[in-house]
């Protein structure tokens, strides 16, 4: 046998891409970055299944990554985008490659006509990309819609807005795609959990003042009815031995519904308001039970 044919090939092993820690992909009103170090401080540190039912940004849920999660919201386009991250990431990206070529003031507003027209067609991941540079692109990363459903944010006065990066949509498909993603009311969210279970509400905050209240990412609203009705779905789940935690503004009325859980006040950077000067640190309370 020759030398020659002697050699042996040998193939180097498959470099497995390291998939970075994932964050939120859209701004939210309300987004929980600021206040992680205090929740994570609060959360149990053993669970089963994670819950979180007024999902928006899901900044927790990213942070936390954990294995077996249910994530929820009742805006159809939120869902429609996480669903469609864990399913076909590389669809997204190229639908926002395409918007950041394209982007200027007459694209923005073209496109958010689009978006308002019902009688337009959309592939999901074009809808899911579509979504996202609105969101990146619009003013203060506001997502507001009127009462008729139609998103009416102008454009925001950014220079080099993130339209798309393509690690973090990666990492965030990766963790999305563990997730049971429901679109819906947080009682559907939450039937299921139980004994184990850890379930986390970040829902419309009771307003500070009269003039205050912020609910519309959605056609719906969110008022004392309904902040009492999840005060008693918390109750419900810890009944059935679910761990809960909740936060919402420190105002006299929250602080009625939940008696007999652990009320901790906490600062929380305000990030929108009308009034620049009003953008400082706010009282907020974080529940357990």
């Amino acid at each position: 046998m020759s030398p020659r044919s002697a050699l042996r090939i040998v193939r180097a092993p498959d470099v497995v891409p390291q998939i970075a820690p994932a964050h939120p992909v859209v701004k939210w009103v309300g987004g929980k970055t600021r206040l992680l170090p205090e929740l994570q401080a609060r959360m149990p540190a053993k669970f089963d299944r994670y819950f979180e039912a007024f999902a928006g940004g899901a900044a927790l849920f990213f942070r936390v990554a954990p294995t077996r999660a249910v994530l929820s919201d009742s805006n159809p386009d939120l869902v429609n985008l996480y669903r469609t991250l864990a399913t076909n990431v590389a669809g997204v990206i190229r639908g926002l490659e395409k918007h950041r070529a394209l982007h200027d003031e007459t694209h923005y507003y073209k496109t958010r006509t689009r978006w308002n027209d019902r009688n337009e067609s959309w592939p999901a991941s074009e809808r899911a990309a579509t979504f996202i540079y609105l969101n990146k692109t619009c003013f203060n990363g506001l997502w507001r819609v009127n009462r008729a459903g139609d998103f009416n944010v102008p454009i925001g006065r950014y220079v080099d807005p993130p339209i798309c990066v393509p690690e973090a949509l990666r990492a965030a498909a990766a963790a999305l795609a563990r997730a049971d993603l429901r679109r819906g009311d947080y009682r559907d969210a939450v039937t299921d959990a139980g004994r184990g279970d850890f379930a986390y509400f970040d829902p419309p905050y009771d307003p500070l003042t009269p003039t205050a209240s912020f609910t519309s990412y959605t056609a719906g609203m969110f008022g004392q009815d309904q902040q009492r009705e999840l005060a008693q779905t918390a109750r419900e789940l810890v009944g059935r031995g679910c761990k809960v935690m909740l936060s919402n503004s420190d105002t006299p009325f929250v602080r009625s519904l939940y008696k007999g859980f652990q009320i901790d006040r906490v600062k929380c950077a305000r990030a929108i308001n009308s009034d620049a000067a009003k953008r400082g640190e706010v009282d907020e309370v974080i529940v357990t039970g």
